[in-house]
């Protein structure tokens, strides 16, 4: 299983580049979100490798939350790789998780190759994944929200009150979001 690359672009395209690791040229499919942030022709990309009975397919990303929703997305009966791509070329971890968040069906469906019984099902399918997918960013604001999701989640809140009263705090530390959280959850 091959979990990441670290090389040099060959060639690149918006759908995918090829990478030289050691000698060896890797075609990997890449989202529109990684290849405007490639700048370089030196890449550190985060794979999944799917293997197929007539194929070995790489998926690249630059960030760890980019790849682990679209490893989430590709479990979702009827959502395979090519659909997750879109996903992830239409809309970053932290604007997918706003959506999770919200229930936004048409903003799901605005994701091409996506109709409104997909959408349903991957809104469905994904309740309560936003909150990971925010904690998986690097940033420490997403660390603090991470953080303060756990703690409110050990006092017994559900995930998605968690998720939606977090989202409209403002605090950057983890103990002001927590204390935000909490007055706010009262009142859900």
């Amino acid at each position: 299983m091959i979990v990441g690359l670290n090389g040099f672009i060959e060639y690149k395209e918006p759908a995918f580049v090829h990478v030289e690791v050691s000698g060896v040229v890797y075609e990997v499919f890449i989202s529109l979100q990684t290849f405007s942030a490639i700048g370089s022709q030196k890449v550190k990309l985060f794979t999944t490798h799917i293997i197929r009975e007539d194929a070995q397919l790489l998926y690249g990303f630059l960030d760890i939350g980019e790849k682990k929703m679209f490893q989430r997305l590709i479990k979702i009966n009827g959502v395979g790789p090519k659909v997750a791509m879109a996903i992830c070329s239409t809309y970053t971890p932290t604007q997918f998780a706003t959506i999770i968040n919200n229930k936004d069906m048409n903003g799901v469906k605005k994701v091409p190759g996506i109709g409104p019984k997909s959408a349903g099902r991957i809104l469905v399918e994904l309740n309560g994944f936003d909150v990971e997918l925010v904690s998986s960013s690097s940033e420490p604001k997403s660390q603090a929200f991470a953080q303060a999701s756990e703690a409110l989640e050990s006092l017994g809140f559900k995930k998605d009150k968690i998720s939606k009263a977090l989202s409209s705090c403002e605090a950057e530390d983890t103990a002001s979001l927590v204390k935000e959280a909490l007055k706010l959850l009262q009142t859900i």
